[in-house]
């Protein structure tokens, strides 16, 4: 087998599981979810149906991933970091399956006990501190804190906070480009 799945844990049928993945205790993945390699789930983790997740992806204890989410690589989940699909949850109105799409960018990390409400994308190597509540688009390196999430700085790829010059001490340099965002100008 080219993956760990602990033997408290669940993996339904049509499941893609890649090399080196590691499941840890008391997880389920269930029907045509997709996971890359190199990635890790801890404890008491449910990947719902359909949900794709990149390599390198590191998903920390009781967290749901919902259908409708899609995980980029490297992506950082903190433990309890929440996931929601549906805009307007009724018990009464149940959705049938249409879920609103949410999208974590490559590199990006969501804290302890943060949450992504659905419909959304977070920013390529964004920082969401934790207990932040997502409630709109996260541009890329942004540094987002509160509820709801507001923009409190920058941060670099490597996840120092950038000052006012926007350069790192790790050597990478930043500018502000169109409509608030940040773009390397050093690959």
């Amino acid at each position: 087998m080219k993956y760990y799945v602990h033997p408290s844990s669940y993996i339904d049928e049509g499941v893609e599981i890649g090399e080196g993945t590691k499941i840890w205790h008391f997880c389920h993945v269930q029907g045509g979810a997709r996971i890359g390699s190199r990635c890790s789930l801890g404890q008491n983790v449910n990947i719902g149906n359909n949900v794709v997740i990149g390599n390198g992806v590191r998903i920390q204890n009781n967290v749901s991933v919902y259908e409708g989410v899609e995980i980029e690589d490297n992506v950082f989940c903190g433990p309890s970091c929440v996931f929601t699909n549906v805009t307007t949850p009724r018990a009464h109105f149940p959705v049938h399956g249409v879920y609103a799409k949410t999208l974590i960018k490559e590199g990006a990390s969501l804290g302890a006990n943060s949450t992504v409400v659905c419909g959304h994308q977070v920013g390529r190597s964004a920082l969401i501190a934790a207990g932040a509540v997502v409630t709109k688009n996260v541009p890329d390196y942004a540094l987002m804190a509160g509820v709801p999430a507001r923009r409190i700085g920058w941060v670099c790829e490597c996840g120092k906070r950038l000052g006012d010059d926007l350069c790192c001490s790790c050597g990478r340099r930043y500018r502000l480009a169109e409509e608030e965002t940040l773009e390397q100008i050093n690959k």
